[in-house]
């Protein structure tokens, strides 16, 4: 590893291709990319929540994901490889359940925001959204593992229940959605 990073600029991808993590070389616009992109952009929008003062248990399921993320970025390098499992998917299952248990019942639709970091959870659960959407649609084409598309599946459910939690530590209500009749 040490060495592999040592140099950044490499000049590869200067002809719109980017090397894989199985040494073939793809378009930089292939689904597979996308996949990857969306996927990293994820992860940013997460380490960007952990900039924000959240709760010690928020922070350490967030870490766990990001590294899982991290891990489904190299799945996803390496055409039929796959690193997530089901016990994946039951650790984010665990997490909501845990997170939601306090909560109060929904009784309305809930907009994205009250707290900073309450937003930023809603937006890593949009990009989220956006990730496992483009890894299905490559997954029309090229093999992506069962597990790596249900991770990402709960993991936006995860998010969402986050920034109810990030709004409740806050004192920040949520922000319900109103009928048009109502506003």
């Amino acid at each position: 590893m040490g060495h592999r990073l040592s140099k950044i600029t490499t000049r590869t991808g200067d002809a719109g291709e980017t090397g894989l993590g199985d040494r073939s070389r793809v378009p930089k616009d292939s689904a597979r990319i996308a996949a990857l992109g969306e996927v990293d952009e994820l992860n940013s929008v997460i380490g960007l929540l952990l900039a924000e003062p959240v709760p010690d248990g928020v922070r350490e399921a967030l870490l766990g994901v990001q590294h899982d993320l991290f891990d489904l970025g190299g799945e996803l390098s390496i055409p039929g490889f796959a690193t997530l499992t089901a016990r994946h998917v039951e650790r984010l299952e665990s997490l909501v359940e845990a997170f939601n248990h306090d909560l109060p019942q929904l009784k309305e639709f809930i907009l994205p925001g009250g707290s900073r970091s309450a937003a930023l959870a809603h937006l890593g659960r949009t990009v989220c959204r956006r990730a496992e959407r483009t890894v299905v649609g490559l997954a029309r084409a090229e093999p992506v593992s069962e597990a790596a598309r249900i991770y990402l599946n709960r993991l936006s459910d995860v998010l969402f229940v986050i920034g109810r939690v990030l709004n409740r530590h806050a004192g920040i209500p949520d922000v319900l959605w109103q009928k048009d009749e109502r506003r």
